[in-house]
């Protein structure tokens, strides 16, 4: 578990919303750093991101899947974000909706200058599904670093968990050096301090 008095952390818990944005125009002016965070939306991806800021409620989450219907930006301050993007699949909502808002996400991916990286969360007993896929072969396109959290860790016993984490790393290793993967878990915030370590490299904290 991360050090609470560490400097790093104490910025993470300063991490506030800024701003909801449902098309690339309607996102902050391009500055600083960002970090995106991705996954489909059972993934457990808005509560990674709230146990690594050490907040609760920040990211919205819900027992129903796909309420992340737009980007959902947090700054820690004014040089550094974190981005909440769309869920992807399994939303009970239009399908015209649900192809708009997932257009709007590739938009940001694609156009957005100032991101750095991308968070992938994939639950650990279900990896590597076809949208995991489509993001990993984007983030090769764009040379951009990808790090995977295989998230809720804690419904496995330690072995399965392990061998999940091996068979990930294996399958990803085509993807090259910009891919890294780890255990996660929200519910007993083991591999926080491993994340909050990548999302420090990557802002450039020093």
């Amino acid at each position: 578990m991360s050090n609470p008095q560490d400097p790093f952390t104490i910025l993470l818990r300063q991490t506030q919303f800024e701003i909801s944005a449902a098309t690339l125009p309607q996102c902050p002016p391009e500055a600083g750093v960002e970090i995106a965070f991705a996954g489909r939306s059972n993934s457990g991806k808005s509560s990674a991101l709230n146990t690594l800021v050490d907040h609760s409620g920040l990211a919205r989450t819900s027992k129903t899947p796909g309420r992340t219907q737009l980007i959902n930006f947090f700054s820690l301050n004014e040089q550094w974000k974190l981005v909440d993007l769309p869920g992807y699949g399994y939303a009970k909502v239009p399908e015209k909706l649900k192809q708009e808002w997932q257009a709007n996400m590739g938009e940001y991916l694609e156009k957005r200058e100032c991101l750095a990286g991308l968070f992938l969360v994939m639950d650990v007993r279900h990896p590597l599904k076809e949208f995991d896929l489509m993001m990993l072969d984007w983030a090769r396109h764009y040379e951009m670093p990808v790090h995977i959290l295989l998230s809720k860790s804690d419904k496995l016993k330690r072995g399965p968990a392990n061998n999940a984490l091996f068979a990930v790393k294996k399958a990803v290793k085509e993807y090259g050096d910009r891919v890294s993967v780890q255990l996660f878990s929200s519910l007993n915030k083991s591999g926080v301090e491993q994340a909050r370590a990548v999302l420090a490299n990557w802002f450039g904290f020093e």
